[in-house]
């Protein structure tokens, strides 16, 4: 290899190298607060795990539990596609507005997490005397940005807070992240 030809080799593999190296990587919640965590197996050995931003992982939230209330039932698409043609059952998008403007499900509804509590008459209760009668609730398919997402979770607890009875509610962990992921329609536009 003549010197011209290795030294731009050279030049290009360390620009590269660096390049690799520039960006530290952006560090994301897992549970709670915490960015990390650490796993032992039987023999005692730690393994710290973590989680980065990448164009995968689209949002900062932190993971959530697939089932956030007892008693709440954790659903997949293929639950979300049944619930479609079930007249008994709402698929609710609880992100905020600019969220659902940008992509949502077709057919569902939207009712922000932080206003579904006050919002129960559109889920099948009624609410005399300042309490919610839920004994007619329809069933509700809640769903938000996707695992990482705390805001249908969040809805979930201050619906049952609320009198929603919990097995009346299907918890689509995998939200809009997995829905599109999956190759799935959204839809898109002011609402």
């Amino acid at each position: 290899m003549k010197f011209p030809t290795l030294l731009a080799a050279l030049v290009l593999a360390s620009g590269l190298a660096s390049a690799v190296h520039a960006a530290d990587p952006e560090y994301l919640r897992i549970i709670g607060t915490d960015t990390k965590f650490v796993a032992k197996n039987a023999k005692g050995e730690e393994t710290v795990i973590t989680r980065v931003m990448t164009p995968c992982a689209k949002n900062k939230g932190w993971i959530q539990a697939m089932v956030p209330v007892a008693g709440v039932h954790p659903v997949g698409e293929i639950e979300v596609l049944n619930a479609m043609n079930d007249r008994d059952a709402l698929l609710v998008d609880m992100r905020e507005p600019e969220d659902r403007a940008n992509g949502t499900i077709a057919g569902s509804m939207h009712i922000v997490y932080t206003e579904v509590a006050g919002r129960l008459n559109e889920l099948g209760c009624s609410k005399t005397a300042g309490k919610w009668d839920c004994s007619k609730a329809k069933k509700v398919y809640a769903f938000c940005n996707g695992p990482a997402c705390p805001q249908s979770p969040g809805a979930i607890v201050a619906m049952t807070r609320e009198g929603f009875p919990a097995d009346r509610i299907y918890y689509y962990r995998g939200g809009m992240l997995d829905w599109a992921a999956l190759g799935f329609p959204v839809v898109k536009g002011d609402f």
